[in-house]
């Protein structure tokens, strides 16, 4: 996504085709102060459509792991140890 334009409602209408040239060329144009609406192509509006319908993980961990009870978590301590600390780059490599 480019650059944000801002325009006055007046402004957008004077020049409407400008204002949507600059959505499908991939800036979002911002109409309006107090309640703003913003224009985008129509190919950035499909994407931003599909990723709102992509499973979003925080809410599968809600809906899924609601009943499991509670969590232990680890110590927050400074002298906890570091689970990492034996792991080196060679045991990643395939």
């Amino acid at each position: 996504m480019g650059i944000c334009r801002m325009w006055t409602v007046q402004e957008a209408k004077a020049k409407l085709s400008e204002v949507l040239e600059r959505a499908r060329a991939g800036e979002a144009q911002v109409i309006g102060a107090r309640d703003p609406c913003v224009v985008v192509s129509m190919d950035e509006y499909e994407r931003l459509k599909r990723r709102q319908a992509e499973p979003h993980l925080g809410k599968w961990l809600v809906e899924n792991l609601r009943g499991l009870g509670e969590i232990e978590l680890p110590s927050r301590a400074d002298d906890r140890p570091v689970p990492f600390v034996d792991w080196s780059d060679e045991d990643f490599r395939a």
